[in-house]
């Protein structure tokens, strides 16, 4: 009879129990049947390097559900936000200690979604022998504006550009999201100035025996424009100055002016 017993035990705890081999009887697992399934929505970053993304995290299948992040502390909300870009592991327990697990991505977003950014510019074009041009870029639809010349350039916070050479350029503007847009610019080369003109032509009269029509003299040679704006300071040391220029008849007082008058307005060709 006992042994009858003792096999009556172990079929019952097969069919219906979970025992020990000396058919003592284990405790039920709270969890059999209990399925925690965890979901949620997932809002990207703003852009690249802003920590700002998040996750609202929910759970079905059984209640008092608290929520971790990454194996973190529980807490009974599943919203989890100052987020980065990345991929991220939520856990779900409900209060009977039964867990189960998601898995969010968070990627980066794009920074100009849902904006309307304009770009205007102004230039002044520039001298042909010095990199004198200036662009003025006016942005609006967004703020945190910064702005640079050309791919390789750095981005600054005035929005005025200088030092531009002639040519064809590309602006950048970026906000403080980091949304950038770009516009095409074209650097006009600007026509010689009335100062500069004057003197081109008494160069022409009083150096064309030896600086012109490919004379070169000393190393100088003024038949180019830019020529005659490197080498000014030369040119006003001994024309000006010591009256060494040209040969044989110095300057004039009027024609030493009209040196003076183009080298104190800057020496450039739009003078």
């Amino acid at each position: 009879m006992k042994f009858l017993s003792y096999y009556s035990i172990l079929i019952f705890c097969t069919l219906f129990l979970s025992c020990s081999k000396n058919g003592t009887i284990a405790p039920p697992d709270p969890c059999a049947g209990i399925t925690v399934v965890v979901n949620g929505t997932v809002t990207s970053t703003s852009g690249p390097g802003i920590i700002d993304g998040s996750i609202q995290a929910t759970a079905s299948g059984a209640t008092g559900i608290t929520f971790s992040l990454n194996g973190g502390a529980f807490q009974p909300s599943g919203t989890f936000i100052g987020l980065a870009a990345g991929v991220y592991t939520i856990t779900a327990k409900s209060s009977g200690g039964c867990t189960g697990t998601g898995s969010f991505t968070i990627a980066v977003g794009d920074p100009c979604s849902g904006k309307l950014i304009t770009i205007s510019s102004a230039n002044t074009g520039t001298d042909k022998c010095l990199s004198t041009g200036t662009i003025t870029i006016t942005a609006t639809g967004s703020t945190g504006f910064t702005f640079k010349l050309n791919a390789g350039g750095t981005y600054q916070a005035s929005n005025i550009l200088t030092n531009v050479p002639s040519g064809n350029h590309t602006v950048f503007i970026k906000d403080g999201t980091g949304c950038e847009k770009t516009q095409a610019v074209t650097i006009n080369v600007l026509p010689n100035g009335p100062l500069f003109q004057n003197v081109r032509t008494l160069i022409t009269a009083k150096c064309a025996g030896c600086h012109m029509f490919g004379a070169v003299n000393g190393g100088a040679t003024f038949d180019a424009d830019c020529s005659i704006v490197n080498l000014k300071l030369r040119i006003k040391a001994r024309a000006v100055d010591a009256s060494e220029m040209p040969q044989g008849a110095p300057l004039t007082a009027n024609e030493k002016k009209i040196l003076s008058d183009w080298l104190a307005a800057g020496g450039l060709t739009t003078n």
